[in-house]
């Protein structure tokens, strides 16, 4: 995908985005205002409802466009079943299984009968992808799969965009630091040049010297 067809999917979705965003906000699934469907990625499968799904990168520098990871995976969760159910799983293809944690305290996200859960964003559960791979750029449709606790799998194609604009709130809170490059070793010896044995003669050898030198004189 040429990089002026990926500045306008990107785009397109920071705008579906925030109209699904609005959406989101309404009674229910089937609200109004959720008759108008943006071009973003969505799906249902059995009583579990994905809306508004985007992967979010690092932010892209203007002058390299690289997509740069660690990534988090951006969604709204609805349960429309009269059974709580565990989000047990995200993966994003070619970027590897996500650490999925709750917006409070530990263990699994659980998403409430006639409920739902918000990923991403301040105060909210998380997914987050430590590694992606170079198949994940920033304006792809990347495949992403959701795995629940009673409904299973439910996969669908997202847009990858990285934290700017619209998305920063929604983007990676720190990008991870590079490591420590091992110390390398010191040119000055660590040894004293200076010898360990004294120069000046022995007290033996000048008596000695002494004696020849009276002997040599009588």
């Amino acid at each position: 995908m040429s990089s002026s067809l990926r500045r306008g999917v990107l785009a397109a979705a920071a705008i579906a985005f925030s109209v699904t965003a609005l959406s989101a906000c309404a009674a229910g699934t089937n609200a109004q205002t959720l008759e108008v469907k943006p071009d973003n990625a969505e799906t249902s499968v059995g009583g579990i409802s994905l809306q508004n799904v985007v992967v979010v990168t690092q932010p892209a520098t203007e002058a390299s466009g690289e997509t740069k990871g660690p990534a988090v995976v951006s969604a709204t969760v609805f349960n429309t079943t009269g059974t709580a159910q565990t989000l047990d799983a995200v993966r994003v293809e070619g970027g590897g299984s996500a650490e999925i944690t709750p917006a409070k305290g530990k263990g699994k996200v659980t998403v409430p009968a006639h409920g739902s859960v918000i990923l991403g964003g301040k105060g909210n559960a998380s997914a987050a992808v430590a590694e992606i791979g170079e198949s994940v750029k920033d304006g792809n449709a990347q495949k992403v799969t959701f795995t629940f606790s009673t409904t299973g799998d439910v996969s669908l194609r997202a847009f990858v965009v990285p934290a700017d604009s619209y998305f920063t709130k929604w983007g990676p809170t720190a990008v991870p630091s590079a490591p420590e490059k091992p110390a390398e070793p010191s040119a000055t010896p660590t040894g004293s040049a200076t010898p360990t044995g004294a120069a000046t003669p022995t007290d033996a050898a000048s008596a000695s010297a002494t004696a020849t030198e009276s002997a040599a004189s009588h």
